[in-house]
């Protein structure tokens, strides 16, 4: 690997990270609920995403790639996560809280941003598909380990980026309620929409194979 191939790879990965979808909604329904929200629910996607790197990195990606059942399951836990996630926040739109109001279960955001990132198949296949095409196999590191690098260069890309949206997102909705209202439903119905389309082209392909 060279410097080269590292600030073209960061490039294609910072684009990537900073391209709205559920990881958007996820930290900015959290950025909104509680400042103190933001670093458990960044932390939860970090974990997600570093466990796909290492997924892929094993060789394990690979396999599970090459299984057509154990991507639909995946497909589909992803989606019916999503959806659920999305008709929460529908039903109940994110509020600025404060004091005594202030939510506390940082453990509960880790985790949903754990499965929101962790169960992703696009993840995992976005990794299959695009790391190796920057590995060197001539390089004097192996390919497990340069997969490992960059895999960690995106993730700490997406870390960066969702910081600054879920902060950005805390100070410009705390004291506009009903700018954080509108804001909620319209993440709530990005990740209805995205699992929707999960699920719709995992039962697309059924139905054609």
């Amino acid at each position: 690997m060279n410097l080269h191939t590292l600030l073209a790879f960061w490039t294609i990965s910072i684009l990537l990270a900073a391209t709205p979808g559920a990881d958007w909604a996820y930290v900015i329904s959290a950025g909104i609920r509680d400042h103190a929200a933001v670093i458990p629910a960044v932390f939860g996607l970090f974990l997600g995403y570093l466990a796909i790197t290492a997924t892929v990195a094993g060789g394990i990606g690979a396999l599970v790639a090459n299984m057509p059942l154990a991507i639909t399951i995946l497909t589909f836990a992803g989606a019916a996560y999503l959806i659920k996630l999305g008709i929460s926040l529908l039903r109940h739109p994110p509020l600025p809280k404060e004091g005594h109001e202030r939510e506390t279960g940082a453990r509960r955001w880790m985790a949903k941003g754990f499965a929101i990132s962790g169960l992703n198949p696009k993840a995992l296949l976005f990794f299959l598909a695009l790391l190796p095409q920057f590995t060197n196999p001539g390089s004097l590191w192996p390919i497990f380990l340069q997969i490992g690098i960059l895999g960690i260069i995106h993730t700490m890309n997406c870390v960066s980026i969702y910081l600054m949206v879920g902060l950005a997102a805390r100070t410009l909705l705390s004291s506009r309620p009903r700018a954080s209202i509108v804001t909620g439903y319209i993440s709530g119905v990005i990740m209805i929409m995205l699992g929707v389309g999960l699920a719709s082209e995992d039962i697309i392909k059924l139905l054609h194979s």
